[in-house]
């Protein structure tokens, strides 16, 4: 059977690149929308150059541009959207498309995050999901064929920091963690859930269902993680712990986005505390043939 041919909505984006990547590379017709601004942003301009040399076609549009995403659907079968936060509304506009080209085998909206059904946390980052939630009926009732990609955290973004705002490299002195610091959570590199994401949009175990990446070496408490990193630099940091009164608190007073995600992940155990139903599958357990980076290993980078 042929491999479908794919469109990437967000495709220069922090995972969308990614995906557009891994699906060219694994012999998908790979389309990315792409809107007129986009190369006049230095660093895009040359990640459109190589996905012109790597085969990718390049399609000039948006996701506000409806008679351009029209357009762009007409020549897939498969839909993968990455966009942000700031844009999953716009998502409706998709499906508005899909529902008129009909032809769609898959739609994969963006999510690549937390577990939207599970997701109990506090806003600012409460709301998104119950947007993304929103956005999974619409697709659901329309009748829209799909996958859901919970791929939990991604490493690059995670692990530099080891659950800490504002940090870049690991602390070699002292941590701050939040909660008791045992609630489990799971960090999967960026590579790894493009590869995850390509293999499922032509495989029947995965359709209207949700891929959960739960990589066993990669699910880990935030003291855990911390530990990690001790025994490669040879160090025990101090470690402050942070009552969960105060990380509410402080959403509450500041609204911060990246602080009430950490609490619904590193406290409230968000991403774990649940077991994987008849409406879920697991990557690693559906496609055991994939060598995942772990993060014992992505750490090595950083000593």
């Amino acid at each position: 059977m042929a491999s479908s041919r794919i469109l990437i909505i967000g495709g220069t984006g922090s995972i969308g690149r990614y995906v557009a990547k891994a699906s060219i590379a694994n012999g998908h017709p790979t389309f990315v929308l792409v809107r007129d601004s986009t190369a006049s942003n230095p660093e895009k301009a040359q990640l459109l150059e190589s996905f012109k040399a790597s085969g990718i076609t390049l399609l000039h549009g948006s996701l506000d541009n409806y008679a351009s995403l029209l357009e762009a659907i007409k020549l897939v079968d498969v839909v993968i959207c990455t966009v942000g936060a700031a844009q999953i509304a716009d998502q409706f506009n998709i499906i508005s498309a899909i529902k008129e080209v009909v032809s769609i085998k898959r739609f994969l909206p963006s999510e690549f995050g937390n577990v939207v059904e599970k997701e109990i946390g506090l806003d600012p980052v409460k709301s998104m999901y119950q947007l993304k939630a929103k956005v999974r009926r619409t697709i659901e009732a329309e009748g829209i064929p799909h996958t859901y990609i919970s791929s939990n955290y991604f490493a690059g973004h995670f692990i530099p920091s080891l659950g800490q705002s504002g940090l870049t490299a690991p602390p070699r002195d002292k941590v701050v963690i939040l909660g008791d610091g045992n609630a489990k959570a799971v960090f999967v590199v960026e590579e790894d859930v493009a590869t995850y994401t390509i293999k499922a949009v032509d495989d029947p175990r995965t359709l209207n269902k949700t891929l959960y990446m739960r990589l066993p070496a990669n699910t880990l408490s935030v003291n855990e993680l911390v530990g990690l990193w001790e025994n490669k630099i040879g160090k025990t940091l101090d470690k402050l712990y942070v009552p969960e009164e105060q990380v509410i608190k402080s959403i509450q007073d500041t609204q911060d986005f990246l602080l009430s995600l950490y609490h619904s992940t590193f406290v409230q155990g968000n991403q774990t505390n649940f077991e994987i139903g008849p409406n879920g599958v697991e990557a690693t357990q559906l496609y055991p043939e994939v060598k995942y980076t772990t993060v014992d290993e992505y750490l090595n980078q950083f000593v």
